[in-house]
């Protein structure tokens, strides 16, 4: 694999080439994505766009949210296709009747204001987007990250939920033209290869130096010929683990015949890039060079071949163990090096599960190598979940889920639930092997705070099917000897046509939405003052922090309709003290908006603002004053695009994130769009430490009129330092937004 250290012209779609007799200005506009994003622009400015979307699509985790805040700022319908699925609260098992409360509300709601509503099992999120909403040379935005459905031609977006109530209130996604990058898929992939093999040696080449960073990445080339749908879709969805900001293919037959397989031949549309097409980076793959690949925990870019660790297991986890230090530090002790037994890595569980790995092909790969062969009975175990019922009734029909079972193997319906914590969580110190989305610390359900820990590694669904062969052993889809079958897929929509509830986009104005009493408002907001004096509540030196560390998902998702209930959970796993500090803190803001004096609720304070009078002039303490709190983490948002990781934060009185970068767009727009300051400080010595006070004198002044810096004091032991921070590139809406407090507020007020 070669990343380019510059861009590069490509030629005719198959070459990589220093220059071209094409300008680089005109060949910029070659690339598939230009086009594309050039079609949705409404801004007239081809630099800073102003996107609307093809359509929308949320699940049960995200959409109640979405909708509450819609509501409160003036919607009366869905303006463009809005689907409405429900797997990832699916289980309704936890908090008595409030996932099945929210399903009922999303129904209602589907009804009432003219949407599409996926009942729970039907699909998971994406395979839905992707059967029955993608086409060629659309764009769809949806509130989850993995929102990707390049191989059809479609630039999708995972956005946090205040970015889709911008599309429903006829507003516009905003963006400095994103940079292009060429993934040049060259020969072809080995027969023990897998699309996640492919997908996880692109995050490892591109994570870590941030090389795709909020840019799209272009599938071209010779090599994407090679590959079927399912295997560039599997690829594609991990993108996301790149942290770039969308994705698209070039099409071809293949893609054709996608479409015309599930019954919507209008939507293909052929996409290639211009004959000289200019783009700001390349990745070169050879596919025959890339060999069956494992992420060990705890990150997809933690990548070796399993040759590799077949090799020296023992050093690589040893490895995996630090990583784990990291982490929980103390708390709770990863005996991954246990697993080790005759010198050989053995695993406890096998999923194959989700947007990644529950698709037709990988199912049927798994079983070719499963049939006529056992799982075993001892601990380790196999469970599959297609990623829809058309999935799930072909593999039943062509007789494949017979193989699967008969090997030992459980089938499960379309959920989400292993790719955040939800649904089969391993036993304490087990070690699981998935063909899913993520990795990170808890994501698969364990609970660190109470002395938990579990670790996921992320693998091919071939490599699963071989390792499960082997009773649990760690072993590589190239050991396989025999054939892949690749049967055909015949794709029935009958039972979308008898579950799915779809208004045509027809909204019912009289229909009532139904609540159930988890389903809260959000609670006022304050505008921004023109002062802020912030608490630093929680101080994170992890090199990246995700929003799973934020906010945990697994069972808390079941509250993210309950601003209040869900914010309890903030920073659980990472900082319990957190909540309780924030809590505090916001005593004195609550103080201080009824009139009240903030220093009796909360003493410190008198320190304080006697500190501030002795050292500042009275020009800096001049205007009104806010009170709240900030957390220092060096690199926070990476994985989700959960909008609550920043409104939980807010709700427990939080103005500010300070950060030395931000993992993601996804999570520091969340940022923005709760009226949170995106605080940026220069690496190196921090001048504060968790605890200590920074006031911002003149901050709402400086928000408006676009300062290049932000003054700032850490105020401690009876002085005021002074220090400077940034809040980088801001548009005049997110601007007015941070302003206003929130989003909703902004609406209100416009």
């Amino acid at each position: 694999m070669k990343l380019y250290e510059h861009g590069i012209y490509l030629v005719n779609g198959t070459t990589a080439a220093e220059s071209s007799a094409v300008p680089e200005a005109e060949a910029r506009r070659g690339t598939i994505a230009s086009g594309i994003l050039d079609a949705h622009n409404t801004s007239g400015d081809t630099e800073n766009l102003r996107i609307k979307f093809d359509a929308l699509v949320s699940h049960d985790i995200t959409y109640v949210g979405i909708i509450q805040t819609a509501r409160a700022s003036g919607l009366t319908r869905f303006p463009v296709p809005y689907v409405l699925t429900n797997c990832h609260n699916s289980l309704c098992a936890v908090g008595g009747t409030i996932n099945e409360d929210d399903h009922v509300f999303g129904l209602s709601a589907a009804k009432k204001y003219g949407g599409v509503y996926v009942p729970p099992m039907q699909a998971v999120i994406h395979q839905y987007a992707r059967e029955m909403l993608s086409g060629g040379g659309r764009m769809i935005l949806g509130s989850d990250s993995h929102t990707r459905y390049g191989a059809m031609g479609t630039m999708a977006v995972g956005e946090g939920g205040p970015e889709l109530v911008k599309q429903l209130l006829g507003r516009t996604y905003d963006i400095r033209r994103p940079e292009v990058v060429a993934v040049l898929l060259k020969g072809d992939v080995r027969p023990g290869c897998g699309p996640q093999d492919v997908a996880l040696a692109i995050i490892g080449a591109v994570f870590k130096n941030g090389y795709v960073k909020n840019k799209v990445m272009e599938f071209v080339g010779p090599g994407v010929a090679n590959l079927s749908m399912d295997f560039r879709i599997g690829v594609d969805v991990m993108t996301t683990e790149t942290t770039c900001l969308s994705s698209v293919w070039q099409t071809d037959e293949k893609t054709e015949e996608y479409f015309a397989i599930h019954g919507r031949p209008d939507a293909y549309r052929e996409l290639k890039p211009a004959a000289a097409a200019y783009y700001d980076g390349c990745i070169e793959i050879d596919l025959s060079e890339i060999k069956p690949m494992i992420a060990m925990p705890y990150h997809p870019s933690c990548v070796y071949t399993i040759d590799e660790v077949n090799a020296n297991p023992l050093d690589i986890l040893k490895e995996a163990e630090q990583r784990a230090k990291v982490s929980f530090g103390e708390n709770v002790k990863a005996d991954l090096t246990g697993k080790i037994r005759n010198g050989r890595l053995v695993v406890d569980q096998g999923i194959i599960a989700g947007c990644a790995g529950g698709g037709f092909e990988n199912i049927c790969d798994a079983a070719d190598i499963l049939r006529g062969r056992s799982i075993g009975s001892d601990a380790f175990t196999l469970n599959i979940y297609p990623a829809s019922m058309p999935i799930f009734r072909e593999l039943m029909r062509n007789g494949v889920m017979t193989d699967l079972v008969d090997a030992g193997a459980v089938i499960k319906p379309a959920f989400c639930g292993p790719c955040f914590g939800a649904g089969d969580t391993p036993s304490n110190n087990a070690f699981s092997i998935r063909h899913s989305t993520r990795n990170f610390p808890n994501r698969e359900g364990s609970k660190v705070q109470e002395g938990q820990i579990a670790s996921v590694a992320l693998m091919d669904a071939k490599s699963i099917a071989a390792t499960a062969a082997n009773k649990g052993v760690l072993t590589s889809a190239e050991e396989f000897e025999g054939t892949f079958t690749k049967p055909a897929y015949f794709f029935d929509s009958k039972i979308y046509e008898n579950r799915v509830f779809d208004s045509h986009g027809t909204p019912d104005p009289d229909a009532e939405l139904v609540f159930g009493p988890n389903i809260r408002d959000w609670p006022e907001m304050p505008a921004l003052p023109d002062n802020m004096l912030l608490k630093v509540v929680s101080e994170i030196h992890d090199p990246v922090t995700t929003t799973d560390e934020l906010i945990p998902s697994g069972e808390t998702s079941s509250y993210r309709s309950n601003p209040l209930k869900l914010a309890s959970f903030t920073l659980s796993r990472k900082d319990p003290a957190y909540v309780g500090r924030a809590q505090e803190v916001q005593k004195a803001e609550k103080a201080l908006l009824a009139g009240e004096s903030p220093e009796e609720a909360l003493p410190e304070l008198r320190e304080v603002t006697e500190t501030l009078k002795g050292s500042l002039p009275e020009s800096e303490l001049a205007g009104s004053l806010g009170i709240g709190s900030t957390i220092f983490a060096v690199k926070p948002g990476d994985g989700s695009a959960r909008e609550q990781a920043a409104s939980c934060q807010k709700v427990l009185g939080g103005w500010a994130n300070t950060a030395h970068e931000y993992a993601t767009k996804r999570y520091r727009s969340n940022l923005i769009n709760w009226g949170m300051l995106p605080l940026l400080v220069k690496e190196g010595d921090l001048p504060f430490a968790n605890g200590d006070w920074l006031y911002l004198p003149g901050i709402r002044d400086a928000v408006a009129n676009k300062a290049p810096e932000i003054a700032a004091y850490a105020v401690k032991d009876g002085c005021a330092a002074a220090f400077t921070m940034t809040l980088g590139d801001l548009t005049d809406d997110e601007r007015e937004i941070i302003m206003d407090g929130c989003l909703i507020n902004y609406y209100r007020n416009n």
